[in-house]
């Protein structure tokens, strides 16, 4: 397992593409500032002079009000606050609405070289999708060894060792209407506190190794309705070879987890021998998942069926 680093960052430059922002004022390098906060800053308080707790990580976003607050100050107080906010190396400052550059804020950007960007946006809709897509940045990030499937709508990550037969269940799968995202390497974000999604490196993204024929476009063998790009992870396989004589759970009533990023994903260990179908046990598996997830566990009713049968027979389970 590889594990990305923890000083995650996007860069100012990545951003100003993706939300086609014009560019009033940027000092030279300016593509390369990093953000490493998945948050921004509405300057209210620091415009009234209130500076404790001033996060200077964050981007500051200049809207309608705090424009308007600026122009009633005086020009001597609306430098001097600026000055307190600017000087202290911001990654970038926004201006919503296509709003006017005060004269001050260009002067402290040239002097604390500061970029300056504006949109046509309104505040609350650029706010909410810039920290929508710096927290996709900024996620958590590792890449485990894997194949990771779509399953009736069930994230299913196939773990195991090299050569125990992922690839070749994965492409069964396929065969049978699933839908491939990730083959050989997952990359994993954590997106927020219990949603893990995961994805293809782009380089690999829609191609299989098969062991005996070799890379094959997933895409263009079966078509665009084989493949998703990223799904979100409900469920780990895990492929081992089968242990003669090892006890394996039958009924199912044992809690299996793995932990990924922290967070504790539902588990099977399927042992693998010739003669099972593992592409239908993983099937039946992903679909036993969902039947929990939405509040039935077959195991538990199961156990109660039995149970309530030998409470009328005298006996007990």
């Amino acid at each position: 397992m590889a594990e990305s680093s923890n000083n995650a960052y996007a860069k100012l430059g990545m951003i100003i593409e993706k939300f086609l922002f014009e560019v009033v004022y940027a000092p030279e390098g300016y593509e390369k500032v990093r953000v490493t906060v998945a948050d921004t800053y509405r300057p209210g308080l620091p415009l009234a002079g209130y500076m404790d707790y001033f996060d200077n990580k964050r981007m500051l976003v200049f809207g309608l009000a705090e424009h308007k607050y600026m122009q009633e100050l005086p020009s001597e107080v609306r430098y001097q606050r600026l000055e307190a906010m600017i000087s202290q190396h911001i990654p970038a400052i926004v201006i919503c609405r296509d709003l006017e550059v005060p004269d001050e804020m260009l002067d402290l950007a040239k002097k604390y070289q500061t970029t300056i960007l504006r949109t046509d946006m309104e505040t609350s809709e650029l706010v909410s999708t810039l920290v929508a897509s710096l927290k996709v940045y900024l996620s958590p990030c590792i890449t485990r060894h894997g194949v990771l499937m779509e399953i009736y709508g069930e994230g299913v990550l196939i773990l195991g060792d090299s050569g125990i037969g992922k690839s070749e269940t994965a492409v069964e799968l396929v065969n049978r209407g699933h839908r491939l995202v990730a083959d050989d390497a997952v990359e994993i974000k954590k997106m927020t506190a219990k949603v893990l999604i995961g994805s293809a490196p782009e380089l690999i993204r829609h191609y299989m190794e098969l062991r005996g024929i070799g890379v094959v476009d997933i895409c263009r063998l079966f078509g665009m309705s084989a493949v998703v790009k990223e799904h979100e992870i409900d469920m780990v396989v895990k492929l081992e070879l089968w242990k003669d004589g090892f006890a394996y759970d039958r009924l199912g009533l044992t809690n299996e987890f793995t932990e990924i990023l922290g967070i504790q994903v539902p588990t099977v260990t399927i042992p693998v021998k010739p003669g099972r179908n593992l592409a239908v046990i993983v099937e039946v598996a992903a679909m036993s998942n969902r039947d929990k997830r939405s509040g039935y566990n077959a195991a538990e009713e199961f156990t109660k069926q039995l149970n309530s049968r030998f409470e009328q027979q005298g006996l007990k389970f």
